[in-house]
């Protein structure tokens, strides 16, 4: 900075005059010539210390160092701050306006007021600053005597001073000792005066004894119950008395009440109560006492519609709000002063009318509606209310007529009339009500309902002429026709309604119609709804939307139960569209679930007979008819079937079954012969293998199956069939395990990518060692484990390079490892098994079951996450709870694994081999019928049971009870 080059102030500067402070100097700043003014200063200021005190002698100071600098440069020397410069004007950068200058001449300074500090201090400035002192000083005398100090004392002494040490030790204070700190209480005055009058009295032991023996008479019957006078009226030394109340006789007269309460309320025969305990506590629970919120609400309310009713006083809700105010408040004599002034001044409203009677006895009530009954004889609702109160039936009819006297179009009034009355006696007041009121559709419908077949249809004419736009009109017609078994004429009806309301323009939308249809169909008349879809189904719909439109409508109404309805959509479709085998289809199913078996049987015999080409009709059809047990119509729709299809495979096969199941081998063989001479096919050449095992005949089967994969090399099944019935049926020998092996061989070659194939030809080399051992006599045959085990294992292995990322061959040779007692390498497969294959099913079940016990929730837990919708891993959590006993979760994870695949045998199995072990037969008997309907074809352990030669015949329920023995 440019000040801190300076080695020393300018003569006579000092600090901060300028600005107005009160300057202050040290002789290190204008050397020994400011000692006088330091001096003077420092008096100034041990003298007074006030502000006026230092200006001064700052002042002083100034002057008498511009005196001695004019004497010793003669008068003519430069000031303190050198000379001015030529022209300089002070204050002109300050904004201050130019005087004369300094070169002007004396003559131009005359007249101008010199600064301040050139100013000479005279006498009169002592004098004011002398009386400026006086002033300050009784001031301080004043604020000396009111602080109650010595006025002696300069410095005054405030409590906030005293106390200041003491208020910055409160920030040490911690939360604790701050809370510790008890409340100030208010020792005014007033407080301490009105707590002299509550003062109490001691009694004496005389009036005590004596108050006691009082008590002691009110229960003996006395008039006085105890504790409700005064003990005793003592008086003070001022000369005036206090009624001291008794406490212990309040408890001791409450409890006397009680007891006499009780008393009233007991038996005199028997001793015991007649109270209600329960009623008793449920009337002690609703007693509600009001809270300050509350009465404060209540009484602004009151403010609130007091302004109302002065504002307004026709209004009647206000004074209706006004009453149920002071109800709510439990002043009901105050709410029935209110609501009785309301009906005086608002005689015309009839919710004032009725909010009076409400709140008023039912004998009070029946005059105010009296009264109200002359003010508004055209109300019903007062009607309605004043034959609510009456308790006697007649007296109800009295009412009711009287108001119908009144009000002869009152709907509401003719029904409840007409209800009180009996069927004779309601057909007259109806039929004078149709007449009064000719436009009530309820009316003309209630009098057809009573009367007879011939005057209901008079009625229904009469109510048509009346109301030729009414759609209901017609369709109680139609109903009254289908109650009689006039079908034909329901039919005219519904056609005649659909053009006369045209006619009318009233405009009925097809969903309205449908609608009524549904109505139709709840009120048992199924043909008035067949009516209704049949003339209106087709209202505004597109000719290439109609399919698609009836089929939609069809679902609709499923889902909501009609199942007349849907039945006559889908007729009417299938009359509109004949060849549409979506549409049959729909029929079909829908026969199955809401029909019987003749209903199902009309629509297939008509589904085939419209297209005799689909097979599935045929097919269908005939089993319905061999599972009912007509086995000769079976065999007849199945000739029928082969007229109309001579060369189709299905039907062949399917009549080949029907043979093969009832008994009939030779025919089904005969069946099969000529199916393969016309429907020649790898599957009827496997169905002829299949008989020929069944029966015994080995190698009559293995020649077909030669035969078979001559012309069908390609069909694996074939492959399957030769190599099983070489490896299990035939003799254990090598020559037959040679056979067998060729058969798997050969069908690797040419079909590869089979499965199933591998399977098997993997589980004959682990196997065919041992059993030849045995067969020979071998007593060691399990040392050739390891043989069979090593063979295995290679084919696996190469099947895996083949067939890349299939999790039944990462499955079959975990099993193979954990059956040779290798369980770290089953358990290394697994985890490469996890990695090929992260979310299969089958590997994610497997992981779960064969994992210790610890860890098969964490396993569960994470096959979850993996893949939450997989049938095998839910069957698998299922079976985990079943085995920890927690039924109610096992149950409903076994219930979501049939849902997500009916086809899966699996899961139906173990679910009823779960409820058979935890004793739960009706549950069981319910999973079996529901296993029977879903008929599943699909599982690893189904299929193994189902598929064996021994249980050839065995049915779908026969199937679970044999899972169940074997496996629970």
């Amino acid at each position: 900075m440019a000040f801190r080059n300076k080695k020393q102030a300018p003569r006579g500067y000092v600090p901060g005059l300028g600005r107005g402070a009160a300057g202050f100097t040290t002789r290190s700043d204008v050397g020994p010539a400011a000692a006088p003014a330091s001096a003077d200063a420092g008096a100034a200021a041990s003298a007074g210390g006030s502000r006026a005190a230092e200006q001064r002698a700052a002042k002083l100071g100034m002057q008498r160092m511009q005196q001695q600098n004019q004497e010793q440069t003669g008068g003519t020397g430069p000031s303190p701050f050198g000379m001015a410069p030529k022209g300089y004007v002070a204050g002109m950068g300050r904004g201050a306006g130019g005087g004369a200058k300094a070169d002007d001449g004396p003559a131009a300074l005359e007249g101008i007021p010199q600064s301040s500090s050139q100013t000479p201090y005279d006498d009169e400035d002592e004098e004011a600053d002398r009386i400026y002192e006086d002033i300050d000083e009784r001031m301080k005398k004043k604020q000396k005597t009111k602080a109650g100090e010595d006025a002696s004392d300069s410095n005054v002494n405030k409590i906030s001073n005293q106390f200041r040490e003491l208020k910055q030790q409160l920030a040490s204070v911690s939360e604790s000792e701050w809370a510790s700190i008890p409340d100030v209480g208010d020792y005014s005055l007033r407080y301490k005066q009105k707590r002299k009058q509550d003062t109490f009295t001691p009694l004496t032991d005389s009036l005590l004894e004596a108050r006691s023996m009082a008590n002691a008479d009110a229960t003996s019957g006395s008039a006085t119950l105890a504790g409700t006078t005064n003990a005793a009226e003592a008086s003070n030394g001022q000369g005036f008395k206090s009624a001291v109340s008794n406490m212990s006789g309040l408890a001791e007269a409450r409890g006397t009440v009680l007891g006499m309460s009780l008393d009233r309320m007991s038996d005199s025969v028997s001793g015991q109560t007649v109270i209600d305990p329960k009623g008793y506590l449920t009337s002690l629970s609703n007693t509600k006492l009001a809270s300050d919120a509350e009465i404060g609400d209540i009484n602004k309310a009151r403010l609130l519609l007091k302004s109302v009713r002065d504002t307004n006083p026709n209004h009647g809700p206000g004074w209706i709000a006004a009453a149920r105010v002071e109800e709510a408040a439990g002043k009901t004599l105050q709410a029935r002063k209110l609501i009785q002034e309301g009906c005086e001044v608002c005689p015309s409203s009839e919710d004032v009318w009725l909010e009076a009677a409400r709140l008023h006895p039912p004998t009070m009530a029946k005059t105010i509606l009296a009264s109200a009954v002359r003010r508004i004889p055209t109300s019903v609702n007062i009607f309605l209310r004043a034959a609510d109160l009456e308790l006697a039936a007649q007296a109800k009819k009295g009412v009711l007529r009287k108001g119908l006297e009144m009000n002869p179009t009152s709907v509401t009034l003719w029904k409840a009339a007409i209800e009180l009355e009996e069927a004779d006696n309601a057909k007259i007041l109806l039929s004078v009500a149709v007449e009064k009121i000719p436009q009530s559709i309820d009316m003309w419908l209630a009098l057809a309902r009573l009367e007879t077949y011939e005057n209901a249809r008079k009625v229904l004419n009469q109510a048509r002429r009346a109301l030729p736009a009414e759609r209901s009109i017609w369709l109680a017609a139609a109903k009254l026709e289908e109650s009689q078994n006039h079908e034909d004429v329901v039919d005219k009806i519904v056609q005649k309604a659909v053009s006369s309301l045209s006619k009318h323009d009233s405009v009925v939308t097809r969903a309205q119609w449908l609608k009524e249809a549904e109505m139709a169909e709840a009120a048992e008349a199924s043909v008035t709804s067949a009516a209704i879809v049949k003339h209106t189904v087709g209202i505004g719909v597109d000719v290439e939307d109609r399919q698609r439109t009836w089929s939609d409508d069809t679902n609709g109404a499923l889902s909501r139960g009609a199942i007349a309805t849907a039945r006559a959509i889908l007729a009417h479709s299938l009359s509109a569209f004949p060849s549409k085998r979506s549409l049959w289809m729909q029929a079909v199913e829908l026969e199955r679930k809401h029909g019987n078996n003749n209903s199902l049987d009309d629509v297939l015999a008509a589904a085939s007979e419209r297209l005799p080409k689909q097979e599935i009709f045929w097919l269908v059809r005939a089993k319905e008819r061999w599972t009912s047990g007509d086995v000769e119509k079976s065999r007849e729709i199945l000739t029928q079937a082969f007229a109309a299809n001579p060369n189709s495979e299905p039907i062949w096969l399917a009549a080949a079954k029907l043979e093969w199941e009832t008994g009939e081998i030779d025919r089904a063989r005969v069946l099969l012969n000529r199916a393969r001479e016309r429907a020649s096919s790898a599957l009827v050449y496997m169905k002829s293998s299949i008989l020929e095992r069944e029966s015994g005949r080995f190698d009559d089967a293995l020649s077909l199956i030669e035969e078979g994969l001559e012309n069908y090399p390609k069909f694996a099944k074939l492959y399957m069939i030769g190599g099983q019935i070489c490896s299990e049926d035939l003799d254990i020998n090598k020559t037959n395990f040679d056979r067998a092996r060729k058969f798997y061989q050969r069908g690797l070659t040419i079909c590869p990518d089979s499965v199933v194939l591998w399977i098997l030809s993997n589980r004959l080399e682990e196997k065919a060692p041992r059993l030849l051992a045995e067969a020979n006599g071998d007593g060691n045959s399990n040392n050739y484990l390891g043989i069979g085990f090593t063979k295995a294992r290679s084919l696996l292995e190469l099947a895996r390079l083949k067939n890349p990322k299939n999790p039944e061959l990462w499955v079959e040779a975990i099993r193979l490892e954990r059956r040779a007692g290798n369980d770290k390498l089953a358990v290394t497969l697994m985890a490469r098994a996890l990695q090929e294959c992260p979310k299969a099913g089958l590997l994610l079940a497997e992981n779960i079951s064969s994992s210790p016990r610890p860890e098969q929730k964490a396993k569960s837990a994470d096959a979850i996450k993996k893949n939450p919708d997989d049938p095998l891993v839910i069957s698998a959590v299922a079976s985990l709870f079943a085995s920890e006993r927690k039924q109610e979760k096992a149950r409903k994870w076994f219930e979501r694994a049939i849902v997500l695949n009916p086809d899966l045998g699996d899961s139906w199995a173990k679910y009823y081999a779960f409820e058979i072990e935890t004793r739960n037969e009706e549950k069981a008997k319910l999973i079996k019928n529901r296993c029977i309907a879903a008929d599943p074809k699909h599982g690893e352990i189904w299929c193994s049971i189902m598929k064996d030669m021994k249980n050839s015949k065995k049915s779908t329920g026969d199937g679970l009870d044999l899972y169940s023995m074997q496996f629970s």
